[in-house]
């Protein structure tokens, strides 16, 4: 007698999709939300910015000018920003619990899953 798994439901199957819709786009977008991630550049601007104060040549100032922004001053915080690369304990100790800790919910459900299907497929009661 061949293996016949359990039959999961249309309304099963629509809520798996949606909840792991809901994980993944939380995943992504939850570090954004509560400040770990993106958007830590800070302008050192200059005072009366030229092109050559702002280290751009005449042909990376043609391609300035080619998407709409023909005045220095304007480029200014767009060409002197840089990434914040400071470090805090806080975040890494928290991504790290929550990786652990996913790393083990996923170790046990699989363990408790294969389990169930070994004891459907070979468990001498069930047949």
């Amino acid at each position: 007698m061949a293996y016949q798994p359990p039959k999961q439901g249309l309304a099963g199957q629509v809520f798996d999709v949606i909840t792991l819709l809901v994980l993944t786009v939380g995943a992504l977008y939850l570090p954004l939300y509560l400040g770990f991630a993106g958007a830590a550049k800070t302008p050192n601007p200059i005072a009366n910015p030229t092109w050559e104060a702002l280290g751009q040549n005449a042909t990376e100032a043609k391609q300035w000018a080619a998407i709409g922004i023909t005045d220095p001053a304007a480029a200014n915080d767009i060409i002197t920003a840089r990434f914040d690369y400071s470090f805090s304990w806080a975040p890494l100790l928290v991504m790290a619990v929550l990786v652990i800790g996913y790393f083990a919910l996923v170790v046990r459900l699989s363990d408790r899953e294969y389990r169930e299907v070994i004891e459907e497929r070979f468990d001498p009661k069930r047949r």
